[in-house]
């Protein structure tokens, strides 16, 4: 009995101060050239709240476009105002910097996060008004401090500042004097991944039109790691946004990979849900601030804004069969093995041809792929190019070579299979996963029987080992398979006695 996608979330949050703060392209900046004239030019290049609103790809990340009327819009897109521009949309919200500072402390258990007093005052209604952050939220953030006591945690105790329109509005305090795993840098990462993790579990409770308590399980697959000197990975950050998510019934645990990660963990969930383990399973993952203006060297030098500036995030829940949503196909699993090697060509054979292959199906069979959706009016002035473009020529270039498709199809691919990229570069949230919303419509319209989500990540930025790495499964039509309700002792003992009276009528009627 195969598991189904009952809703998805997706959360963007926008960090202007966070990029110049705690990306790791500007951190490294201020060490090796404090005076960089990329870091006088970097605040002029900042974009307001309503721009990003405005921004074509962010407003396809959270439901209110689709990345088909996105890939009509003329490039770079950046240049171009979209006409919607709403904070929320079908699949999600955008969350201003001000009210996010309130949900970091929210999720601070350690009195770590100190805010302004006067800052609190003044965000904390708009903060409360979010339709998805109910009173036990607003219940948890303090009322502040006055901001002489900010600016000495900063000064004199290694705290990592937070700012808000370029003032010291806040910090948040190391965990330990002398453990590097716990500095205030690090911290911060884990509560911003924590605090956008919980905004999207959150808001995929109210998009998947569940109960809190319906979810049993949690997996988190973001690329932070929370431990201290003695063990450092440990975990568990998908526990800790749990429980101020308000998922009492939830147990959960960490899975990492990289780029890869969302698609390992789904594949997990996938398989938990399908082994009666659990019956619901939510698969999150909130954003890093390492990867904000990650690239900001080559938009500042090309005269772009700063198009890093957000953080993103998502939840997908998975459910037991109920014969209407889509399904996650465990038949058809991508695998990129220890023996594959990293060239393109075998990458694309063991994740997309192979398990299709081994089902009977040709890529014909599979109406829309979604590999790394990067937005490319990010990636393209960095270098990188249009990175899900490349996927999709490899692809279709290598079923030429297998006689799957005429040569003569290869330039409509993309246009017709591929899936346009709109995602942040925010690391793992690109890796496939942005486009399941989409293509849990498009299959439940009718649009689409099928689409393959291919996540890949290199596993040699741990500095253990040069493997690249990737995993890829199949979103199916739901075959219209329902898991069978549990009959309860009232029930049983009810059919029972229907039994047992229809039995003694039909004696004597045998007797007459």
């Amino acid at each position: 009995m195969k598991c189904v996608i009952k809703g998805t979330g997706y959360v963007l949050v926008h960090t202007p101060d966070m990029v110049i703060e705690n990306g790791t392209t500007q951190t490294t900046e201020r060490v090796v050239n404090p005076d960089s004239e990329y870091l006088k030019e970097l605040p002029s290049h900042l974009r307001t709240f309503d721009q990003v609103l405005s921004y074509w790809p962010n407003q396809v990340y959270i439901g209110n476009k689709t990345p088909d009327e996105l890939r009509d819009v003329a490039e770079p897109w950046c240049n171009e105002t979209c006409d919607v521009a709403d904070r929320y949309g079908k699949f999600g919200q955008m969350m201003p910097e001000d009210e996010f500072y309130l949900l970091l402390q929210a999720c601070d258990v350690f009195d770590l996060v100190e805010l302004d007093a006067e800052f609190v005052a003044g965000a904390k209604e708009a903060f409360a008004a979010n339709k998805v952050i109910d009173e036990t939220i607003v219940a948890r953030v303090k009322d502040g401090v006055e901001a002489s006591v900010v600016a000495d945690l900063v000064e004199n105790e290694h705290a990592e500042p937070l700012s808000f329109d370029g003032k010291l509005i806040g910090c948040v305090k190391r965990a330990h004097d002398i453990d590097v795993n716990l500095n205030a840098h690090t911290m911060l990462e884990n509560l911003v991944a924590k605090a956008s993790s919980v905004l999207a579990l959150l808001t995929v409770v109210e998009t998947a039109g569940i109960e809190k308590a319906d979810i049993e399980y949690v997996i988190d697959c973001c690329e932070e790691a929370c431990g201290d000197m003695n063990q450092r990975g440990g975990g568990n950050f998908a526990k800790a946004a749990a429980e101020i998510a308000g998922l009492a019934s939830a147990s959960g645990s960490d899975s990492r990979g990289f780029c890869a990660g969302p698609s390992h963990a789904l594949i997990e969930a996938a398989a938990l849900v399908q082994s009666g383990a659990y019956k619901c399973v939510a698969v999150t993952a909130g954003g890093c601030t390492a990867k904000l203006g990650m690239n900001g060297k080559d938009h500042v030098k090309k005269g772009l804004p700063i198009l890093e500036d957000m953080l993103g995030g998502f939840a997908v829940v998975l459910t037991a069969n109920d014969g209407v949503n889509p399904e996650i196909n465990l038949d058809i699993i991508g695998r990129h093995s220890v023996g594959t090697g990293s060239a393109p060509q075998a990458v694309i054979q063991s994740l997309v041809y192979d398990p299709l292959e081994k089902n009977g199906l040709a890529i014909t069979d599979i109406d829309r792929f979604s590999p790394e959706m990067q937005n490319p009016d990010i990636t393209k002035p960095a270098g990188a190019g249009d990175v899900p473009a490349a996927n999709y020529k490899m692809i279709a270039a290598l079923g030429v070579k297998k006689g799957a498709i005429e040569k003569a199809d290869m330039a409509n691919f993309a246009k017709e299979r591929g899936i346009t990229g709109f995602a942040p570069t925010q690391g793992h949230i690109p890796s496939g996963v942005p486009s399941i919303g989409f293509i849990r419509d498009m299959i439940l319209d009718g649009d689409i029987q099928r689409a393959m989500i291919i996540g890949k990540g290199s596993l040699f930025l741990g500095r253990l080992t040069n493997l690249f790495d990737g995993t890829s499964f199949v979103i199916q039509k739901n075959s219209g398979e329902q898991e069978a309700t549990a009959v309860n002792e009232d029930e049983i003992r009810g059919m029972v006695a229907r039994a047992m009276r229809e039995f003694a009528q039909s004696m004597l009627a045998d007797a007459e």
